[in-house]
């Protein structure tokens, strides 16, 4: 029993880093309120455009906006982010159009965790 102590503590270390990770997210779900704490923002052309959706809709706010407006500027929010990554979402969307992406890094960072030795 005692000689896959290694294993057990990669397996241990594998948990503790999934567990913190979930611990984070849910922490900034409580901190922002929000169940999406982490927005992605896609720029064409230089101008930074928004589109809204709240977090218990099934749709886009497209239709709260004026009428023919399609995205919000700049100029219409009233508000303030307090902090912002660039190039941080390009992983998502990576993540969300290429599932076969997404699982080979989820392995690899496993085997990393399951291999690495302190």
């Amino acid at each position: 029993m005692w000689c896959n102590l290694g294993l057990y503590y990669q397996v241990l270390n594998f948990g503790m880093i999934v567990s913190s990770a979930l611990m984070i997210w849910k922490g900034l779900m409580v901190a922002t309120g929000s169940e999406s704490p982490i927005v992605v923002v896609l720029r064409q052309n230089g101008d930074i455009k928004f589109l809204t959706k709240g977090d218990n809709n099934a749709v886009d706010d497209r239709g709260l906006y004026k009428q023919g407006q399609h995205w919000l500027e700049k100029k219409d929010v009233v508000g303030r982010a307090r902090g912002f990554v660039p190039y941080i979402g390009i992983v998502t969307i990576l993540m969300n159009d290429y599932p076969k992406f997404k699982y080979t890094v989820l392995f690899l960072l496993g085997l990393f965790v399951l291999v690495h030795r302190e």
